[in-house]
Formats: C-alpha cells, sequence, structure tokens
C-alpha cells in the first residue's frame, strides 16, 4: 500500500511507521521542516513542498493525520489558542492538498481524543454518545472532528479517539516515576477513570481502519477494560514491585498544572465498541498485561 502519516515524526506516528515498514508499504511522512537524512523505507515531505506540489500524494490507498501541538504542555491563554488552531490548520491544510489531487485518498484516518465526551465520574461513553463543547478539551476536538468532516467529506473518513497511550515514550513513563521513586499512589480521590491503549493495538487499530472498508466514523481508541486512577496506579505498583500509598492532593496538581490538571484528575470511561463490533482484536485488553509488556520491553 501507499501510506501518507501527518505527524509521522510523533510518538505515534513513529510506531506506526515502523510498524508498515516491516509490512513492506511505501510510507511518506508529512513534516513541518526539511531533514537532510531520509530513513529507509520513508520518504519525506514538506508541507511547503506538497503546497507547491501536491501530486505527490496521488494514488494513496490512505493517508493518517496525527498533527498537533502536545497537550502534555500548561494550558495558558498563550498556548490554548496553539493547541487548537494547530489541529484545525493541519486538518484545513491537508484539506486543500487532497482537493487538487486527481485520485484522492480511498480513506482518511483522522486523529481526535476521547476527550471530546468530557469528564464523568458514572458515564460509559461509546462511539455513540452525544459529544458537546463543555470544557477546553472537549471544545478543541469538537470543532477538531467538525473540521474533519467538513474537508474530508468525499472519502471514508475514520475519526481515531484516543485515550492515554501507553508505551517507552509518552505519558507513561512518566507516570511511572513517582513509584520507581518509592512514592506513587492515588491522584486527588483515585476514583476519576483512565481510559488506555498500548501501543501495539493503537498502531493495529489504525491499519484495521486503513484495511477495513466497512469502519468509519469515530472509534474509540481504548481498551474495553478501563480502570480508575487508583487501579492503574495500583498496577504499576504491582509491575514495578513498588508500594502504591503516597496520595497526590488535588490542589497540589491544580498549582503545578493548572488546568491541564484535568487530564489526570478527572477522566471518561469510554470503550471500543466500534472496533469491536467490526472485528478488531487487542494483543492487550487488560492493563497489567499491557504494563508486563512495556517492563520486558
Amino acid at each position: 500500500m501507499k501510506l501518507a502519516i501527518c505527524g509521522g515524526t510523533g510518538f505515534i506516528g513513529r510506531h506506526l511507521s515502523e510498524y508498515w515498514i516491516k509490512q513492506g508499504h511505501e510510507i511518506i511522512i508529512i513534516t513541518r521542516k526539511a531533514r537532510t537524512n531520509q530513513p529507509d523505507g520513508i520518504k519525506l515531505v514538506t508541507w511547503d513542498e506538497l503546497s507547491s506540489n501536491p501530486h505527490l500524494l496521488e494514488s494513496l490507498d490512505a493517508v493518517v493525520n496525527l498533527a498537533g501541538e502536545s497537550l502534555n504542555q500548561r494550558w495558558t491563554k498563550d498556548t490554548k489558542p496553539k493547541i487548537k488552531q494547530s489541529r484545525l490548520d493541519s486538518v484545513h491544510r491537508l484539506g486543500n492538498i487532497l482537493d487538487q489531487l486527481t485520485n484522492k485518498p480511498q480513506a482518511v484516518i483522522q486523529s481526535s481524543a476521547v476527550g471530546i465526551y468530557g469528564t464523568s465520574r458514572k458515564d460509559t461513553f461509546n462511539e455513540s454518545s452525544e459529544v458537546e463543547s463543555i470544557d477546553f478539551l472537549s471544545d478543541v476536538c469538537v470543532q477538531w472532528e467538525s473540521a474533519a468532516r467538513q474537508r474530508f467529506n468525499t472519502t471514508r473518513l475514520v475519526l481515531v479517539r484516543t485515550g492515554v497511550v501507553l508505551g517507552n515514550q509518552g505519558a507513561y513513563p512518566l507516570m511511572q516515576l513517582p513509584y520507581k521513586l518509592g512514592v506513587g499512589g492515588p491522584i486527588g480521590d483515585g476514583e476519576q477513570w483512565v481510559s488506555w491503549i498500548h501501543m501495539n493495538d493503537m498502531v493495529k487499530l489504525i491499519d484495521y481502519a486503513v484495511r477495513n472498508p466497512e469502519m468509519s466514523g469515530p472509534v474509540n481508541a481504548t481498551s474495553p477494560y478501563p480502570v480508575t486512577n487508583t487501579d492503574f496506579g495500583k498496577t504499576i505498583g504491582k509491575v514495578l514491585h513498588r508500594p502504591h500509598w503516597f496520595p497526590v492532593p488535588s490542589f497540589m496538581l491544580k498549582a503545578l498544572l493548572g488546568e491541564m490538571s484535568i487530564l489526570i484528575l478527572e477522566g471518561q470511561k469510554a470503550v471500543p465498541d466500534k472496533a469491536e463490533e467490526c472485528g478488531f482484536q487487542f494483543d492487550y485488553p487488560h492493563l497489567n498485561d499491557a504494563m508486563y509488556q512495556l517492563k520486558n520491553s
């Protein structure tokens, strides 16, 4: 297959491109800056190059858009517009390029997040759940998906609503750190939900979305078995042979992270009904197995 990845040098994008290279696919990674070294099996092109020569993306089997500013930064009056606008800009910029193609991609796989559902301690969210702008993150996601539906309305569109991706980079090493230092414990009251997915399943689910024409619309990229923050921490402690005992008060996290603390202090219980209905099988549906695999990898 001929596949393109926007944001292919990021956390998920690197793993996805490595997975597809091993399968022998032709990979194009769209980046902001030119690089002198082209990785084996990958063609790097910049957004500016595509603006002048969009036909580099002719006849793609699929394009995956993962581009956007990281959420893992303090949400200030300056960074919040950048987080939102970077996502909208990537959608519109890609849309402008695809509009000029003679042979458009057969599918667009667009990144989103389970934050679109807002936060809740009691509700369970699947792809049929209503969404609305009730806080910063849900507002970003609602506008992000709305822009994608508008710009990619002539091809099959899959909106991948991602939870916490567990890998050897990203958020998970930071979540492990207090336990490695012997001071791990519940955050806040520990009852907030964590919807998570192992990186291997994240990559496989994107690949599955590309290959399966019956899959379209929103797809929750989360394990079938979300857990509470307390259970998440206890599992880290078990895997690392460290205690789970030192609580982190909510006010401390709010003081340290500001509004971004909602990512840790609140959450949502999202389940992957669409993926399972389409026949996708998780390699690591259970947190214990996922964490042991990462420890031993």
